[in-house]
C-alpha cells in the first residue's frame, strides 16, 4: 500500500528532513512541501493526501488552525519543538505527534500508526463488500457470512463467534484484529470482551444487548460510541 503525504514547515531545515525522511520510507509518495499553511491550503482542499506531516507553531495560520478545516480524509502527524502543544493536537484527531529534533526512527514509528490505520480501512472495506470472511478453526478455514453474526466474544487468545443458527466458531484471533476489520459501524465493540452485529440488535435493556436469554454490558469504555451510533438510528 501507497500512501500520498505533504510537508508543511515553515522552517526550511525542518522541512527538508522531513522530505528525506519521505523519499527513502518506500510506502510514502510525497505529493510536495509548502512553508506555510495558507499557500498549502488551497492545494490540501482541492487534492487531499492521505497524511499531512504539519509543523503547529506558523505565522499567520497555526497548524492547529489549519487542521480544524482541512478535510477528514486527511490524517496528520503534527511536528514541533513545543511539547506544551501535544494535548491541542489530539484534540483535532492527529494520528501522532512528533517532538523536534525528530529521528528516522520515530519517523517511521509515527508513519506506520497511519499506515495500519489505512490497511485496516481497506481490509473493512473489503469485508463490507464481499460480507464473508474466512478464519482458522480446528485446522481448517471456515468461511462466514458477515450477516450471519450475531456477536463475537473474546476468551484470551481465541474469539468465540455466535451465528444466528446457534453455531458457534472458535478461532485462535485477538479482538483488537477482529475488530479492525469488520466494517464499522455495522460491528460495534460495545467491551473488551464483546464486539456485537449492530444490525441484528433488536432490544437493548438499561444499556445492555439483548440477544433472546443473552444480556451483553456495555462497558463505560465503550458508551461513547455506542450512544453515537444509538442517537443516529433513534426516533424520538
Amino acid at each position: 500500500m501507497t500512501i500520498t503525504c505533504a510537508i508543511i514547515d515553515d522552517e526550511p531545515l525542518a522541512a527538508g528532513l522531513l522530505e528525506s525522511y519521505a523519499r527513502k520510507t518506500p510506502f510514502l509518495e510525497l505529493r510536495g512541501t509548502y512553508h506555510n499553511a495558507i499557500t498549502a491550503m488551497k492545494d490540501l482542499r482541492e487534492e487531499p493526501v492521505q497524511l499531512l506531516f504539519l509543523d503547529i507553531q506558523m505565522p499567520e495560520l497555526s497548524g492547529i488552525e489549519l487542521a480544524k478545516i482541512l478535510p477528514k480524509y486527511t490524517k496528520i502527524i503534527f511536528t514541533t519543538a513545543f511539547s506544551q502543544y501535544a494535548i491541542e493536537g489530539y484534540k483535532v484527531n492527529a494520528i501522532d505527534y512528533l517532538l523536534k529534533p525528530i529521528s528516522y526512527q520515530d519517523f517511521v514509528s509515527s508513519t506506520n500508526k497511519v499506515l495500519e490505520y489505512y490497511e485496516s480501512l481497506s481490509r473493512q472495506e473489503t469485508y463490507a463488500r464481499d460480507r464473508f470472511m474466512y478464519v482458522k478453526s480446528e485446522y481448517k478455514l471456515v468461511r462466514i457470512m458477515l450477516d450471519d453474526i450475531l456477536y463475537v466474544e473474546g476468551l484470551k487468545d481465541y474469539i468465540r463467534i455466535f451465528l444466528k443458527s446457534g453455531e458457534r466458531i472458535m478461532s485462535l484471533l485477538s479482538m483488537k484484529k477482529l475488530e479492525e476489520t469488520l466494517p464499522q459501524p455495522e460491528f460495534l465493540r460495545i467491551h473488551r470482551s464483546y464486539i456485537v452485529h449492530m444490525t441484528e440488535v433488536r432490544s437493548i435493556d438499561r444499556f445492555r444487548i439483548v440477544f433472546g436469554d443473552e444480556f451483553l454490558p456495555i462497558s463505560d469504555n465503550y458508551k461513547q460510541s455506542v450512544q453515537q451510533y444509538l442517537d443516529a438510528h433513534t426516533l424520538v
